[in-house]
């Protein structure tokens, strides 16, 4: 089983050499409090990652790093907000898979663009799906569940949190990848689906591999398949949908970290740094995976490349699923 641990090393020796030359360059970066955009309301888990970082960041510079929460419009209003900044290095924006990569597929438009208007600083944590069946179906892998849906088009439904969530999307990505012909049920969140699920009343469902966990090791949910590019640590016996021959299926609800577009370099540098540093603390991998989000870290670059392909990836499932959330 790959873990996250020998890319997060990787990326810390990459980013030691560039925060090096930032640091050299910026000397005097941070000298004054630093705003963290968190675009939802406080007390999710996007927001409980983003206060520890801002809490290991002011330990280390002195200086406050404040998480100002602004959300709505599913993050977009936070991201505009951010968008506008001054390109100091002084705002920071706390990203995630919905404002950069589904958004812009889901919405009609959106007052910022992900790519123009933001340098990615890394990927800080990721929160895979696992695909979950009510035990009295008669699939027990993912390939008998295709073979299953395939003898009754139309007659198998699966749940969601809501329409235009990742837990929808996994489901439409299922459709498209394996040609099923699945029924999508949408609830007002994950509580609201998971008692349904539970009794059977719906038959499948892409959900946050943290709140199934419980019902999982009760006996009462059957994981088919984790929806990350590697196995979850919660989960270690659960293959990859990759693995259970579902090419080129990855859903996760990631979080990362975004500067204003044309924030120095030498900016960028310490900020990637210092973050990626952080990441490969103990305490710190052991409160996020507390949380249920597998600690990542990784360069610009690599960062930016993810970012446009999953862009296509949701383009393209929207506009096969017809999926809008306005």
């Amino acid at each position: 089983m790959r873990t996250f641990l020998p890319r997060l090393g990787l990326a810390v020796a990459c980013s030691v050499l560039a925060w090096g030359a930032g640091a050299a360059d910026a000397p005097e970066y941070p000298n004054r409090s630093i705003r963290l955009i968190v675009p939802y309301p406080p007390g999710g888990v996007t927001d409980i990652l983003a206060r520890k970082l801002g809490e290991k960041l002011t330990a280390r510079w002195g200086q406050a790093v404040v998480v100002d929460n602004r959300g709505g419009a599913s993050g977009n209003i936070g991201s505009s907000i951010a968008a506008r900044a001054p390109a100091d290095g002084y705002t920071l924006l706390f990203g995630t898979a919905s404002t950069h990569t589904i958004n812009p597929a889901l919405f009609s438009s959106i007052p910022f663009d992900p790519v123009r208007d933001f340098a990615p600083i890394t990927l800080v944590a990721h929160v895979p799906n696992v695909l979950l069946v009510h035990p009295s179906m008669a699939a027990k892998s993912v390939a008998e569940l295709i073979a299953l849906a395939k003898s009754r088009p139309g007659q198998i439904n699966y749940a969601s949190s809501g329409s235009g969530t990742t837990t929808h999307l996994a489901g439409e990505l299922f459709k498209i990848r394996t040609g099923v012909n699945i029924v999508h049920v949408p609830y007002k969140g994950s509580s609201a689906a998971m008692p349904d699920l539970l009794t059977g009343r719906v038959s499948m469902m892409f959900e946050n591999i943290p709140t199934a966990v419980q019902w999982i090791k009760a006996g009462k949910l059957r994981a088919l398949a984790v929806t990350g590019a590697r196995r979850s640590q919660a989960l270690p016996d659960v293959p990859t949908m990759t693995e259970a021959g579902v090419q080129e299926f990855e859903v996760t609800g990631w979080s990362g970290l975004f500067v204003p577009a044309g924030t120095p370099k030498p900016v960028i540098a310490t900020l990637h740094g210092e973050i990626v540093s952080i990441l490969t603390l103990a305490d710190v991998r052991d409160f996020f995976m507390a949380h249920g989000a597998e600690p990542e870290g990784d360069t610009p670059e690599h960062f930016s490349q993810r970012l446009k392909a999953e862009l296509g990836k949701w383009e393209q499932v929207v506009k096969v699923s017809g999926a809008k959330v306005d």
